[in-house]
């Protein structure tokens, strides 16, 4: 999310004054994207791809959209059908660095970016993971040390110019998805009046809907007109203790042991990522009586904020609790995320991938 706005404003959602007034920066921003496209289109041929195949998970809105579980189910997936996934990823924090790095699930969070090793812990160092502003780097690093992988997905970068790919819509074999949650493209208009950092008719291979798809917005025939998409059903894993992960309650226990008192909630869940509502709104869905703390999407934490919080339970996400380890606080529990890739997505994934390089050409 651009530094500018630490948490996404109001007036993104709906068309109104503030954003009527912003849309010529919009404007003006659409016309720096058109231009930069026609740029890259015209210099293509001069640029190389990557030797493998190229899965790009990304987003068109500004903020999280539940990207990271689905790069880690589509590499546990692939390695399942044999393939030998690498992953690469920006890594929020990753400025300072100077040439990529691997991430392990010891890496430092606050130099490799928390969901980089959030992977890594998920996969169990399966995978081979390297953060660095400059994807293409990036892929020739990954490449080099590990010459098995045999297909790399990107964890965003559908607006990174420099990460060449010919798309599968082109005949090529890199994919690109497109992941698109609950609150939708928001008021339409492009960055700073609205959420979009592309145009909603921005192409793509596929879009991947996060949740029911009976909640779409009124605008999804226009924003699906002649499009492949895949319906993804996130759900939650078994809770477990912060500083003892062996440790595990279901969300039915929680919900029974601090019921609470009337007039007081017992529980506090937290959250510092993309869009925290919805996981809030995901806890109350299984019957906890929670009170909400939304934080900007990446904020680090300390000993001293969780004891100022008046709860018997505290609840957290995966994603936050890479950035807790040093945090003894035996009311903090982590939710797991998981979803299912379908499986007619994987067998038209592997359709493409199995597709001899169109190019040849070699990164």
């Amino acid at each position: 999310m651009p530094k500018m706005f630490s948490k996404a404003p109001a007036f993104w959602e709906r068309r109104g004054p503030i954003s009527l007034l912003l849309w010529p920066l919009s404007f003006l921003f659409g016309q720096l994207l058109r231009l930069r496209k026609l740029l890259n289109e015209f210099d293509l041929r001069g640029k190389k791809t990557a030797r493998v195949p190229i899965i790009i998970v990304g987003n068109i809105r500004v903020g999280g959209t539940g990207k990271t579980p689905i790069v880690i189910s589509l590499a546990e997936r692939l390695s399942e059908l044999g393939w030998h996934p690498g992953i690469i990823s920006r890594g929020y924090g990753a400025d300072t660095q100077t040439a990529p790095m691997l991430v392990t699930s010891d890496s430092d969070p606050t130099l490799v970016g928390d969901e980089p090793v959030l992977i890594a812990k998920r996969t169990n160092n399966q995978f081979p993971l390297y953060v660095y502003p400059k994807r293409k780097q990036s892929i020739a690093a990954l490449l080099h040390a590990y010459p098995e992988v045999n297909v790399i997905i990107s964890d965003d970068g559908l607006q990174h110019s420099g990460l060449v790919r010919w798309p599968a819509r082109e005949g090529g074999r890199d994919v690109e998805f497109v992941v698109r949650d609950q609150r939708g493209e928001g008021n339409g208009f492009l960055l700073p009046a609205g959420p979009l950092r592309e145009p909603l008719t921005r192409e793509r291979d596929a879009t991947l809907i996060m949740g029911s798809a009976a909640s779409l917005t009124a605008k999804a025939d226009e924003y699906f007109l002649g499009r492949r998409a895949f319906t993804l059903r996130p759900h939650f894993g078994r809770p477990y203790q912060l500083n003892n992960p062996q440790a595990y309650k279901t969300l039915d226990d929680m919900s029974l042991a601090y019921s609470g008192k009337p007039g007081r909630t017992r529980i506090t869940a937290v959250a510092a990522i993309g869009n925290p509502k919805r996981f809030f709104s995901d806890l109350e869905k299984h019957g906890l009586k929670i009170t909400g703390i939304g934080l900007p999407d990446h904020s680090s934490f300390t000993p001293e904020f969780f004891q100022k919080i008046d709860a018997d339970c505290i609840l957290i996400t995966e994603k936050d609790a890479v950035k807790c380890k040093d945090i003894n606080d035996a009311r903090i529990w982590v939710i797991p995320m998981h979803l299912n890739i379908p499986e007619d997505l994987l067998e038209w994934l592997q359709t493409i991938l199995h597709r001899p390089d169109p190019n040849r050409y070699t990164l």
